[in-house]
């Protein structure tokens, strides 16, 4: 027998094998915008030296080499608000999420320029769960599935969620499948590279739940943190199964390399994989959405940093999401995901199985983002009059709309603009920050 099979055969049986750990640099502080949420979330707690470990026995996937699905990231708070209206498109590919089908659902500030159609998104109903932070600079909204089609037209979501606080907790959020997070645990542009260093939290995958995701009347085919399971776990979940039952592998799931797997025997063919799995080991990824055909995916960034999916292979060489598994990452991603556990003791008194943590918890300390500057060069100037209950908007063109938010993006005024000048009452609002957008800038004001 091959010495190092062997090896990997004894490891699992036994536990006799323990990985070597990384050693991690631990920095004083961290940018909110790029590793969020408190350091206690379960986004950035890593597995513990009590972890229980189940097999899930994942099965070999065979639609794809790989798949990856999008988050939709915006943390630009003084863009121009962008109204979303309601489309109940969803997920149904006769129906055109471009098109809206119902009122104003949400105001949100994202760039004018961030398309997300047919022709950028990847595959035909992408989840397109987003997360948008707000002008308070810790109010994170999100929404699914989002679609702006083109420079100029309607943007249209069908579903909204609680809002969380960058600073929190950040567990729940738009994952349709789980209710979990669109940000937390995402792969985020600037991680994964081979200057990066190994990744500092949880990630997030989904499942083919025909085949890898169990329901009975008890469990309702979801376990903590998920809120909930898929409305066709009932009939759908487990149903293609082969491998032998697990009950602990449902929908929000915690699944992890257990501690004991030496990953140098596992043979990786590729770094990028190496660095994943260890991020596996040391975090895990919960089970956030099912991907309704014979794949695996695994959770990524794409915003106004880049796309986490371009960027891949630029400095790898090959794509994230290849169509076929003749390659050496669709190989390496097999090793992955048919060896993952899930730490079925992970639960809100034991977050990632509790014990002593394999990696350092994530600092306490944030960086300051108030200084987050306004992008666009503005043309509008705003003032108060001599009275201080009403503004004047000088520089803007006649018959510009012009709409008024507060901080939360709540529409609380909006105008038709007669000449160049244009003054507007606000005695009726109360105290504290606004944004006046036209279609192509916002500027900030201040009600005292």
């Amino acid at each position: 027998m091959n010495y190092r099979i062997a090896m990997i055969i004894i490891c699992t049986l036994f536990s006799l094998c323990l990985s070597a750990q990384v050693e991690y640099t631990t920095p004083a502080s961290r940018n909110p915008l790029k590793w969020p949420f408190s350091s206690t979330s379960i986004w950035n707690t890593p597995i513990g030296s009590d972890a229980v470990y189940v097999h899930a026995y994942i099965e070999k996937s065979t639609g794809a080499g790989m798949t990856i699905d999008e988050d939709l990231i915006i943390l630009r708070p003084h863009e121009p608000f962008m109204d979303v209206y309601y489309s109940d498109a969803a997920w149904n590919r006769n129906k055109d999420r471009c098109v809206p089908t119902g009122g104003r659902m949400v105001s949100l500030p994202i760039p004018g320029d961030f398309v997300v159609s047919r022709e950028t998104w990847i595959a035909n109903t992408p989840n397109s769960a987003m997360s948008v932070l707000m002008p308070d600079m810790r109010t994170i909204k999100q929404n699914q599935p989002f679609a702006y089609c083109e420079e100029g037209g309607v943007a249209t979501t069908g579903f909204l969620f609680d809002d969380v606080d960058l600073y929190g907790d950040g567990y729940y959020g738009a994952h349709g499948g789980s209710k979990l997070s669109a940000i937390g645990g995402t792969l985020r542009v600037g991680e994964l590279t081979k200057e990066s260093g190994p990744i500092r939290h949880a990630l997030k995958i989904n499942l083919n739940a025909a085949n890898n995701l169990y329901y009975d009347e008890e469990t309702k085919g979801f376990r903590w943190p998920a809120l909930r399971a898929d409305a066709v776990a009932a009939t759908d979940y487990y149903k293609d199964r082969k491998n032998p039952v697990v009950p602990a592998c449902r929908m929000g799931a915690l699944l992890a390399l257990p501690s004991w797997m030496d990953l140098d025997l596992m043979e990786f063919e590729t770094e990028p994989a190496r660095i994943l799995a260890q991020a596996f080991q040391d975090y895990g990824a919960y089970v956030v959405d099912n991907t309704n055909w014979d794949v695996y995916s695994i959770i990524v960034e794409w915003g106004l940093d880049g796309r986490f999916s371009e960027e891949f292979e630029k400095n790898w060489g090959f794509s994230i999401n290849p169509p076929l598994k003749s390659n050496p990452w669709s190989r390496d991603m097999d090793r992955i995901f048919m060896n993952l556990h899930v730490v079925d003791n992970n639960s809100p008194t034991s977050i990632g199985g509790g014990g002593t943590p394999r990696a350092p918890l994530a600092p306490d300390h944030f960086d300051d983002i108030t200084g987050i500057k306004e992008l666009s060069q503005h043309t509008l100037n705003v003032y108060p009059t001599v009275a201080r209950d009403m503004i004047t908007v000088e520089g803007i063109g006649r018959n510009e709309t012009i709409k008024i938010y507060n901080s939360l993006g709540m529409m609380v005024d909006t105008t038709s603009s007669l000449h160049d000048k244009q003054t507007i009452d606000i005695a009726t609002f109360t105290s504290g920050l606004y944004f006046l957008t036209t279609h192509k800038e916002s500027i900030r004001f201040i009600k005292e």
